[in-house]
Order: structure tokens, then C-alpha cells, then sequence
């Protein structure tokens, strides 16, 4: 049995050793697998899978992706023509793969974010099934080769409310991609714990006495907070529905951070604050779209050739020609998400220093910005606030004020975003969990707790 934290930004797996969770080191990954994929195609995602899933599970499989099957065998034909491996990459090599030629291949990061989509078609549902269950089934291989045994149970970490515009609805789609996709790779026990519940319940092994816990989750996708009631007492409890007080959740995680401060860092770099030759302001629709990674829509209405179309008028418009050559590099090399990770790299390097450089001579020769500690907060300012009302919310819904604030989630560990936390309780003890790894530990326990 393991926790299975399959994250936005990160995926980890945890056992319990004795009454310790132990993150497994998930081969050359270490023990966090970032949530990025890449294959030379998109079609061949589903050979990849079906070559790899257990003969029970292939007939079926077989039956409900028959078209796809068959267009995979012609990109896998093209590939061999052109001398290219039908070989898919995780984590830091399927960055690194998409770095080298960002035109070529299929590169998706946090496919997570994009479960509970509204109008996502039969076929776009079936693409992220598949994209997550070749996820789900690299790690539980790596962590079946860690641990020289078959892993069958799991516990898998769910936001309050996954990224969607329609509320349950989205919550019920992206909890069925993820049932799915992990029954398909061979887990025969599967539930779901909300994440920052997860979190608390690491935090509580640590506690003596009965303590009201507000857990605040910020991820890469959302950011969550629950308001628990833990200690000694509720520890062995399989139902905590009794103690869980409150629940809070929102669509804002690091990656929103990292597109804002890729829009209000990076853009004007390419022409974003420029004006046209008529004296009006360069529209900034196609900068939004640019590096909205965590919408299919606007992806690809910025990557169509009706869009490239518009954006050769307005570098034929444009006063600053030179500047919006920037982004017309970014629509042919299709450089989104280079843009974005270099403000993702520049917010992490911010948890150190007040300042950060970031290079972009793929885009331009000798191009590069500067962002500091200030930049990302103005940048940011909506999605603090939005984070400082869901502590209300719950606090509001729980009826009571906290004994201490938990922090978890990699995002939380910048200081523009863990200081803006304190201010918001600030009689209130604030503890920082594990940033990585307390929802994993919190899993894992639960995990233990219900399947022993």
C-alpha cells in the first residue's frame, strides 16, 4: 500500500517503515518525479501504455481505444522513417527533451491542472486518461522496483476543488480520469484523500494535545485549506468526518504564479506595453494566451494559423517592431513553456535572493529580464488575495479561529508568499511543514490506516 501525492508540479510515493512514512526514491528521479511528459508525438502516448498494461487490462483497452491505436502505428512509422525512438520521458529529462527542440514533439507539464475542464470532448478526456495513466504507471513501476514488490493499494491525493468552471461537475470528471487511469495500471484498491487533510494529519503525529489546525496547501495547480481538529485522540479514527470543521478551495496554485510573473516580467520584454502605429496599445489577448500553459483553449488559439495570421498584422502595426519579433519567435518555435519555466526557475531562485535573472537568447540574442521579490508580489497581488480570503472562508465555516496555521505545497515555500501568510493571522503560531513532502507522509498514513 503506498500515499500516492500525484501533484501539479511534482508526483511522490510514500510507505510506511514502522510508524514512520518513508518518500520512496523513484529511480534516477530521486524522490520527486516532476508531473511533465514529452514524446516525439502525441499519437504514440497510447502505444506506449498498451504495450506496458497487463494482459487483463489490454483487451479492453483495445476495444476503447481502437482509432487511436491505429493513427499511433502511423506516427510510429513516420518516426522510424525519420530515425526518431517511440520512447516517452517524465519528469526533468521530458523538460529537458522539449528545451532542446521546443517545435518538435509533445510536451505537457501538470496535465493535472486540465482534469476538470469544462467542454472537454470524449476524445481530449481520453488523451489526459491516457497522459496520466503513463504517468501513474512510470512511477508505480520505479517504486515496484524500490521496493522489490507489486503495490496494489493506494491513497491518492485530491485538491478541495480541482481546476474547472463548473464546480462538482469538474470535481466528479477529474476524480473519474484519475480512478481510471490508476485501475488501469494495475491499482486494484483506490481512494482519495482532499490534500491539505492529508497534510494535517502528518502535522498531528507531531501534536500532544487537541489542537484546532487551519492547513494551508498552496500547490502548483490550487490552493486549499482545511480547518481540523487533531491530536492523540483521532489519530487511530478511519472516519475524521466529525473533526474536519472546514474546507476551503481555490483554482490559484504556482503555476498561476509563474504565468503572472511570466506576463508582468517576461511580456514586455516582447512588445506587451508597446503601442501600434495608430498611438493605441498593443492588444494583450495574445500575450495572455501565450503563456496560459494550463489552458488547452487558449493554447491553441494562440498556436492556430489564424492566430499567426493576426500576430504578423500587428508586428506589421506595431511601432517597436523589434520588440513583437519576440513573440512572433515564441508562435513559430512554440516557446510557451520555455517562458513560463523561466519564471518558474526565477520564482524558486526568489526563495534566496531578492533578485533573479532570466536568460531568453532562444528568443532574442543577449535577451534577458529581471525580476525581484517586489515584481512577483505586485504581479501576484490577486492571487495572494484570493489565497488570504480562502483562510477566511474557512475560519468563517469552521466558526472558530485556529490554535496554528500549518503550511504546506511547494509554492508556499517563497517568502512573498509565506509572509503574505502570516499577515493574515498574525497572532497565530504559523508552522512550515515539509513543502514537498507532508502531503505524501499525511497519504501514507492514511493509507496504513485504512487498508491494514
Amino acid at each position: 500500500m503506498i500515499g500516492f501525492d500525484y501533484g501539479t508540479s511534482n508526483c511522490a510515493v510514500g510507505v510506511m517503515e514502522g510508524d514512520q512514512p518513508e518518500i520512496l526514491s523513484l529511480g534516477d528521479h530521486g524522490r520527486l518525479v516532476p508531473s511533465n511528459l514529452y514524446a516525439p508525438s502525441r499519437e504514440i502516448i497510447v502505444h506506449w501504455l498498451y504495450q506496458r498494461l497487463a494482459e487483463v487490462e489490454k483487451s479492453s483497452f483495445l476495444a476503447a481505444r481502437k482509432l487511436p491505436l491505429q493513427q499511433a502505428q502511423r506516427a510510429l512509422r513516420e518516426l522510424s522513417l525519420d530515425g526518431i525512438e517511440a520512447k516517452l520521458f517524465f519528469g526533468q529529462a521530458a523538460l529537458a527533451h522539449y528545451l532542446e527542440e521546443p517545435e518538435e514533439g509533445y510536451y505537457i507539464k501538470s496535465p493535472k491542472s486540465f482534469l476538470g475542464m469544462s467542454g472537454l470532448v470524449p476524445m481530449q478526456i481520453n488523451l489526459f486518461e491516457d497522459i496520466v495513466a503513463a504517468m501513474m504507471l512510470n512511477i508505480k513501476s520505479l517504486a515496484e522496483q524500490n521496493l522489490q514488490r507489486e503495490i496494489s493499494q493506494a491513497v491518492i491525493g485530491r485538491p478541495i476543488n480541482f481546476q474547472g468552471l463548473k464546480g462538482e461537475e469538474s470535481n466528479r470528471q477529474a476524480i473519474e480520469v484519475l480512478s481510471n487511469a490508476a485501475h488501469r495500471v494495475g491499482f486494484k484498491d483506490v481512494e482519495f484523500q482532499y490534500e491539505p487533510v492529508a497534510a494535517g494529519f502528518e502535522f498531528e503525529a507531531t501534536l500532544s494535545k487537541e489542537t484546532k489546525v487551519l492547513v494551508v496547501d498552496i500547490g502548483g495547480g490550487t490552493s486549499d485549506c482545511s480547518m481540523l481538529l487533531m491530536g492523540p485522540n483521532y489519530q487511530q479514527n478511519t472516519d475524521r468526518t466529525a473533526s474536519l470543521l472546514a474546507h476551503s478551495g481555490v483554482r490559484v496554485g504556482g503555476n498561476d504564479f509563474d504565468i503572472q510573473l511570466a506576463l508582468k516580467g517576461i511580456m514586455p520584454s516582447l512588445g506587451m506595453e508597446s503601442l501600434l502605429k495608430s498611438g493605441k496599445q498593443m492588444p494583450v489577448s495574445s500575450y495572455n494566451q501565450a503563456v496560459a500553459i494550463n489552458n488547452v483553449n487558449d493554447q491553441t488559439e494562440f498556436y492556430s494559423e489564424k492566430n499567426g495570421r493576426y500576430l504578423q498584422q500587428l508586428f506589421n502595426d506595431a511601432q517597436q517592431p523589434e520588440l513583437f519579433a519576440r513573440l512572433l519567435q515564441v508562435y513559430r518555435e512554440k516557446l510557451s513553456y520555455r517562458l513560463v519555466n523561466g519564471a518558474e526557475q526565477a520564482k524558486i531562485g526568489l526563495s534566496e535572493m531578492n533578485e533573479q535573472t532570466i536568460e531568453l537568447s532562444d528568443i532574442a540574442s543577449d535577451l534577458t529580464v529581471n525580476i525581484s521579490r517586489q515584481l512577483m508580489a505586485e504581479a501576484n497581488a490577486s492571487q495572494l488575495n484570493n489565497i488570504g480570503q480562502l483562510m477566511t472562508e474557512a475560519v468563517t465555516q469552521a466558526r472558530c479561529q485556529p490554535d496554528v496555521v500549518f503550511v504546506t505545497g511547494g509554492t508556499a515555500k517563497s517568502p512573498v508568499i509565506s509572509e503574505f501568510l502570516r499577515q493574515q493571522l498574525p497572532n497565530t503560531p504559523l508552522v512550515v511543514g515539509d513543502h514537498f513532502g507532508s502531503v505524501t507522509g499525511g497519504l501514507t498514513r492514511w493509507a496504513q490506516r485504512i487498508y491494514q
